[in-house]
């Protein structure tokens, strides 16, 4: 019994211990435990002293670190305290030497910020100066001097006068050079450019403006009116004397104003479909009135040849009424006049015909143009209602076409009702000669009979 006991403690010590023993070398008895116990517990001291030992070298050597560190950032720190008093005490000085500064410029201070006042103004026009489109790069110098700090030396001095007066004789000169002149499409052409005072550039003909933010000649996207443009041509060719020409006295504002004004196309296309509706309807009436006075106007001639031949009537108003006479010679007098009223009344239909048409026409234009009127303002208001006022460019469509329409109905208008006048005029005065030459008939018949 003692000899298991003995064997069951070896055997759980065994279990306890670190596994480092392998089974052969496991210990038998107590005493072997004993000593393998001892062996280990003393290599394990061993262990423990050596990293007690590091961690102490360790712990020194970061201490001394740590003290370094603090030595370092105490320094820093009061080298953070020395700038700072040094730069206030800079602030100081410059302060002080800016104050004696003024005070030995004296009147130049004042001189110094009317210059650069001057050259601030100054530049910005020589940007857009239509005499930079020649000579390019004269604003650097002078928006430079605007810009500095310090006082001009007098030949700058000097140079900024030269360059106003530069400015002011170029502004006095029609000058002629060779340029690039950038087209609609993109294409750059180099072409001759008329320069016109620092007022206008011409080019080709035709009028072309600097664009500043570009440094670029460009041409206009629309030309000002065939007045104008033709001055140009003119211009150009004269070769000695005194020509026309328009000028833009804001020195190309005003020909810019120009590209964004409406055209004719863009006007009709603002009236929308009743102004095209208008339009069909002038077109539709000048057609009739044209047909009508050609026809009349070949009656008339037709009725004036029958005038001189009246023995012989022919294929024309005046010669069915003179054939109907003839036809008629031996009736009374009563029945020769029925007879030719009735000839008058079969022929007035056919010189009338269509006439009342362009009247209808004449009175239906400004009725549609009154239509697209009140149609354009609903479309305004519908645009307010759902967009409010805060852009008026939203409301353009709307009362482009009202007030459109509203001018195309009465331009239609008017040309009709003056066409009408004339058609019924030329209508009526062949049927005058047709109804004179009855009634000369009708007497002629009577004088007869009576005689």
């Amino acid at each position: 019994m003692k000899k298991f006991i003995s064997t069951a403690i070896v055997a759980a010590t065994i279990s306890l211990t670190s596994g480092m023993v392998s089974a052969a070398d496991a210990p038998k008895t107590i005493d072997q435990l004993l000593q393998q116990v001892q062996k280990d517990r003393a290599d394990a001291n061993k262990t423990n002293k050596k990293r007690e030992a590091e961690f102490l070298n360790e712990r020194g050597d970061k201490a001394a670190l740590l003290k370094r560190e603090k030595a370092a950032l105490a320094a820093e720190v009061q080298r953070g305290k020395d700038l700072a008093q040094a730069f206030t005490d800079n602030e100081r000085k410059i302060a002080q030497l800016e104050e004696d500064r003024k005070i030995a410029q004296g009147d130049l201070g004042e001189m110094f910020g009317v210059v650069k006042g001057e050259a601030g103004d100054f530049a910005g026009k020589l940007v857009g100066s239509n005499v930079t489109a020649q000579f390019p790069g004269r604003d650097t110098f002078i928006a430079e001097l605007g810009a500095r700090k310090e006082l001009p030396k007098i030949h700058e001095l000097e140079k900024f006068w030269e360059d106003q007066l530069f400015e002011m004789v170029q502004s006095g000169k029609v000058v002629k050079f060779n340029a690039d002149v950038t087209g609609l499409d993109g294409g750059v052409r180099n072409t001759e450019v008329t320069r016109v005072g620092a007022y206008n550039l011409l080019a080709d003909g035709q009028y072309v403006v600097y664009n500043a933010d570009l440094g670029l000649i460009q041409e206009l996207s629309q030309q000002p009116g065939a007045e104008q443009v033709s001055s140009v041509k003119s211009f150009n060719n004269a070769t000695s004397g005194y020509e026309k020409l328009f000028v833009d006295p804001a020195r190309g504002v005003l020909l810019s104003v120009f590209t964004q004004k409406a055209t004719i196309e863009e006007r009709i296309e603002a009236g929308g479909t009743i102004g095209y509706i208008i339009i069909g309807l002038l077109i539709f009436g000048a057609l009739i009135a044209i047909e009508r006075l050609i026809k009349l106007y070949v009656v008339g001639a037709q009725v004036s040849r029958q005038r001189k031949d009246i023995e012989n009537p022919g294929n024309n108003p005046l010669g069915r009424i003179l054939q109907t006479y003839q036809d008629n010679k031996d009736v009374d007098v009563e029945t020769l006049e029925l007879k030719l009223d009735e000839a008058i009344l079969k022929e007035t239909p056919a010189l009338e015909a269509r006439i009342s048409i362009i009247k209808v026409l004449a009175a239906i234009a400004p009725m549609m143009g009154l239509l697209g009127t009140v149609t354009g303002m609903i479309a305004t208001f519908q645009t307010i209602q759902l967009f409010g006022t805060g852009d008026p460019r939203l409301m353009a469509g709307g009362i482009s076409m009202a007030l459109m329409t509203t001018v195309q109905g009465l331009v239609a208008a008017l040309p009709l009702m003056l066409m009408h006048a004339i058609v019924i005029a030329r209508s009526k005065s062949v049927v005058q000669v047709l109804e004179e030459q009855s009634a000369g008939l009708v007497a002629e018949h009577a004088e007869k009979r009576n005689a």
